[in-house]
């Protein structure tokens, strides 16, 4: 199959999200057949990153619009994970289901309607290059395409039972630097201000704020402060992300960790917030719940969906208010780890739905 072949060229090729040479590489691949499909390309160039990548086709003004998104980059460095094999069942390596072997989903359904001699036109596709670390730089760019578009389908993994996903938690990731007065442990004890001290307190008033009924969890996953054991800690620092499925919890959160921040539980020491959120929350929409009985009805079967804790940039597209669904993929597992597999048979599967969506979409200019 042609399509596992193309996989297997961009699977050998690292795309480490800090490897830019790599990451233009599997680009300039689907540059090529993307041009064969007749797309017009526009490079987005970057210096430091790989660059991204806008696909357009033909544009009737007439009809709704739909885009397709995926990201370039994969997660290990050079030398730790770059190879590609096979067995019956699975395909084996850094992307073959996060996310390249996604975008060969989309890549190989555009194919099919090629060969159908249906005229592509309204659907377009972005691939960017730094999803992996948190698409902060790619996430300007998304929003301000996102908006020109009706519909937009994100190709990350399928689910095990070959779900899509509707919902997907928000995130953000903050750090407090917490500022005390060093002075000697044995001489001078009361003349120190703890800044270890105040960390200590501020992490559990922290997770005080998880709430999984709700959903929401605060994790300080990192804390660092003092110099040695004979002095009293003159800094700290926590590091932290928060998680959340509704606005309101992110209002609330973010409303309580400043008041966090700026009480002093250790008196004399002083506090700072970095941070933002990275991605805000794709909350489950009428709209997402709507398209998913259309698509079922288009294709005469049923179609699970899920919610998910993680993150991907669905949640950009999301909050530009754009029908979305995510999890077009193939299935697979052990993403992110050396054992990274997708199964064969999800290809067929996921190849086939997006087929028949687009094969609709382009006749009936609409879902």
């Amino acid at each position: 199959m042609r399509y596992l072949n193309d996989l297997k060229s961009v699977v050998e090729i690292n795309s480490y999200t800090k490897n830019k040479l790599g990451v233009d590489e599997v680009g300039e691949l689907f540059d090529k057949w993307f041009k064969e499909l007749g797309f017009n390309v526009k490079i987005d160039e970057r210096e430091l990153i790989g660059s991204h990548r806008y696909y357009t086709s033909k544009y009737n003004k007439n009809a709704k619009r739909l885009l397709l998104l995926g990201h370039l980059d994969t997660v290990f460095p050079p030398q730790k994970f770059d190879t590609y094999h096979e067995d019956a069942n699975w395909v084996y390596g850094a992307g073959v289901c996060d996310m390249k072997g996604g975008n060969i989903v989309a890549l190989q359904a555009l194919r099919e309607i090629q060969k159908q001699n249906i005229e592509i036109q309204n659907i377009d596709i972005l691939l960017v290059s730094d999803e992996e670390s948190g698409s902060d730089d790619s996430k300007f760019l998304t929003s301000k395409i996102a908006k020109k578009y009706d519909y937009c389908f994100v190709y990350e993994a399928a689910g095990a039972e070959l779900e899509v996903v509707t919902g997907r938690k928000g995130v953000g990731t903050f750090f407090i630097d917490i500022e005390g007065r060093a002075a000697h442990a044995g001489n001078c004890y009361s003349d120190g201000f703890d800044a270890n001290l105040e960390a200590s307190y501020k992490l559990q008033e922290l997770v005080k704020l998880t709430d999984l009924s709700k959903g929401t969890t605060v994790n300080v996953g990192k804390m660092e402060g003092g110099i040695g054991a004979n002095t009293i800690s003159p800094h700290a620092q926590l590091t932290f992300e928060i998680r959340y499925k509704v606005t309101d919890e992110r209002d609330r959160v973010l409303s309580a960790i400043e008041s966090i921040v700026e009480h002093s539980y250790v008196n004399g020491t002083t506090s700072k917030l970095r941070g933002a959120i990275q991605r805000d929350v794709m909350q489950t929409s009428e709209g997402a719940l709507e398209l998913v009985e259309k698509i079922q009805k288009i294709t005469n079967t049923a179609l699970k969906y899920e919610e998910r804790g993680g993150v991907s940039d669905a949640n950009i597209v999301s909050s530009c208010g754009v029908v979305t669904l995510d999890g077009f993929g193939p299935y697979g597992d052990g993403d992110h780890t050396v054992k990274e597999r997708a199964s064969k048979e999800s290809f067929k599967s996921r190849i086939e739905l997006s087929r028949a969506l687009f094969t609709h979409f382009i006749e009936k200019s609409d879902f």
